[in-house]
């Protein structure tokens, strides 16, 4: 099994992806498209980080609006929070 994505560097992702969304720089097809990217490589390796730190994680970049309900929704349900 191949080694599981450290929380840190899906939060980096998840900021990168805002921040281009936000400088112009994606069309929402293309952001669907690299967060589709991301749920692959976390389906695949899985998530290194118990229960309480991914869902910490969740509650921050939602909080600082990274991350929209929707994507939130979805990350949780991949990650098999719900």
């Amino acid at each position: 099994m191949a080694t599981p994505v450290p929380i840190e560097r899906i939060v980096q992702e998840l900021e990168k992806l805002k921040a281009e969304m936000d400088a112009g720089r994606l069309k929402h097809s293309e952001y669907d498209q690299r967060l589709a990217r991301v749920l692959q490589e976390l389906r695949e390796r899985g998530v290194d980080g118990d229960r309480a730190k991914v869902v910490a994680a969740l509650d921050d970049l939602s909080k600082r609006g990274v991350i929209t309900p929707g994507v939130r929704e979805h990350l949780e349900n991949r990650l098999g929070l719900k």
